[in-house]
C-alpha cells in the first residue's frame, strides 16, 4: 500500500513527461529557406520518434518552396505536377530526382500520365505524414532542370480540408 501510493506521483510525473515530448516533437521543425534545405541531407525517420508536422508548420514551410507545391490527403503530403516537353523530358526528369531520392534514401510518388503529365507526392511513409525529410528532398527537386511544355496547365489549389 505504501509502496503504491509512492509510485502514483512517480507514474504521473512520467505520463506528463511523455505528453510534453510529444507535443513538442510535433512541430519541433524549424521553418528553413528553400537554400537552407537543399543544403540539408535527409535524416531518418523512425515509428516510434517520428511526429508529422502540424498543418501549420507545413504550410509556413510549403510557403518558402519554389511555387507549384501544395498540400494533399489533408495536409499529409506534398505533392507538385509539371507538364513537360515530352514523353522522353519526363522519364529523364523522372531518372534524375530518383537518384536524388536514392542519394537521400527518402523515396517518392512519380507520376507519368499522358506521356508529358509528371506529377511527385512526398510524404514521409513511416510516421504517415510529413516531415522535415519532405521539404528537404522537395527543395532538391526545384533545382533539377525541366523542360516544360509551352502550355503549361492552370496550378492546382490545395485539396486539404483546414
Amino acid at each position: 500500500s505504501a509502496c503504491r501510493s509512492f509510485m502514483q506521483p512517480y507514474r504521473i510525473f512520467l505520463f506528463l513527461l511523455l505528453v510534453v515530448k510529444t507535443f513538442l516533437n510535433a512541430d519541433s521543425m524549424q521553418v528553413c529557406s528553400r537554400d537552407a534545405l537543399s543544403q540539408k541531407k535527409c535524416g531518418p525517420c523512425s515509428r516510434t520518434d517520428g511526429q508529422s508536422l502540424t498543418m501549420e508548420t507545413a504550410k509556413a514551410q510549403l510557403a518558402e518552396l519554389k511555387e507549384g507545391w501544395y498540400l494533399t490527403n489533408d495536409g499529409q503530403r506534398i505533392r507538385k505536377d509539371w507538364k513537360v516537353r515530352n514523353f522522353k523530358v519526363g522519364m529523364a526528369f523522372l531518372q534524375q530526382v530518383g537518384d536524388i531520392a536514392e542519394e537521400e534514401g527518402h523515396h517518392p510518388d512519380f507520376h507519368l500520365e499522358g506521356y508529358q503529365y509528371v506529377a511527385i507526392e512526398i510524404w514521409t511513409h513511416s510516421i504517415g505524414g510529413l516531415s522535415e525529410n519532405d521539404f528537404i528532398l522537395a527543395a532538391k527537386i526545384d533545382e533539377v532542370p525541366v523542360e516544360l511544355s509551352k502550355k503549361q496547365p492552370k496550378r492546382k489549389v490545395e485539396e486539404s480540408s483546414s
